[in-house]
């Protein structure tokens, strides 16, 4: 048979061999007490077998108590330590992030100042487009209208040119009448005065008298008006228009009037 001391035991082996031991030894000195009480009856056995049970409870839990402790403290210790860490951990994550955050306000806060400053400067560019444009149209508009002015027949205000000019504004109205013809009709009717009024006559008695240089009446005049004339009967192109207007309606043209009309 092997030896004990040959046997190679486990951790809880041990334990329990401790706590046997223990409970050899407190046996042990219950024997010793055992005999200097025996005089007193099974009283004193009883008490001496108790105290020997709780001396044995004692001795069996002494030695496993510190042990357990150390690791109850360490365990603790533990505890403590991991919370620690984790806070300064999450500290330094705070840190970084509010760092983070910093800098992207930053950036948003320069990139929002560049996008503005674009913005400006793509505005005045543009106004400045505008003004460009709205110049040129002007240098455009003025030079067109000295080109209209000057290419614009130009017509003396006399008989002659009262003549011409209604003549010009006839023939964009499809209104037949010859130079001729008109102022045949002018000399024999007003004497090529502009401001020539009949007061004598059935109109004039009527309140209508004939006026200007064809003597033509106000419901003539206002019948016959062409657009483009001043609404005038002493008007002298105006009052040329009118007359043969109303004598290409009536006779076919001023040409056919040798007479009153």
């Amino acid at each position: 048979m092997p030896s004990i001391s040959s046997l190679s035991l486990s951790p809880k082996a041990r334990k329990f061999s401790a706590i046997g031991l223990g409970a050899v030894g407190a046996a042990t000195l219950a024997v010793t007490v055992l005999p200097s009480t025996a005089a007193h009856g099974d009283s004193g056995q009883a008490a001496a077998k108790k105290v020997t049970a709780e001396s044995v409870a004692f001795s069996s839990h002494s030695s496993v108590l510190p042990k357990q402790g150390k690791d109850l403290t360490a365990q603790q210790q533990s505890l403590v330590k991991v919370p620690a860490e984790a806070k300064q951990v999450a500290s330094v994550k705070d840190a970084t992030t509010t760092a983070k955050s910093f800098t992207s306000t930053d950036e948003a806060a320069a990139a929002i100042k560049a996008d503005a400053q674009k913005r400006a400067a793509k505005a005045a560019a543009q106004e400045k487009a505008e003004a460009a444009a709205a110049k040129e149209r002007a240098v455009k508009a003025a030079a067109n209208r000295s080109k209209q002015r000057a290419a614009a027949p130009s017509y003396p205000n006399n008989l002659d040119g009262w003549i011409r000019e209604a003549r010009a504004i006839m023939a964009k109205h499809g209104i037949p009448g010859s130079y001729e013809g008109i102022k045949r009709n002018i000399i024999r009717e007003s004497g090529g005065n502009p401001r020539a009024i009949n007061n004598w006559d059935i109109n004039a008695i009527n309140g209508v008298p004939s006026k200007g240089l064809l003597q033509v009446i106000k419901p003539t005049f206002d019948a016959y008006h062409v657009e483009g004339t001043a609404y005038d009967q002493y008007d002298p192109v105006a009052n040329i228009v009118a007359a043969c207007n109303y004598a290409a309606d009536r006779y076919g043209s001023m040409d056919n009037v040798n007479s009153a009309y």
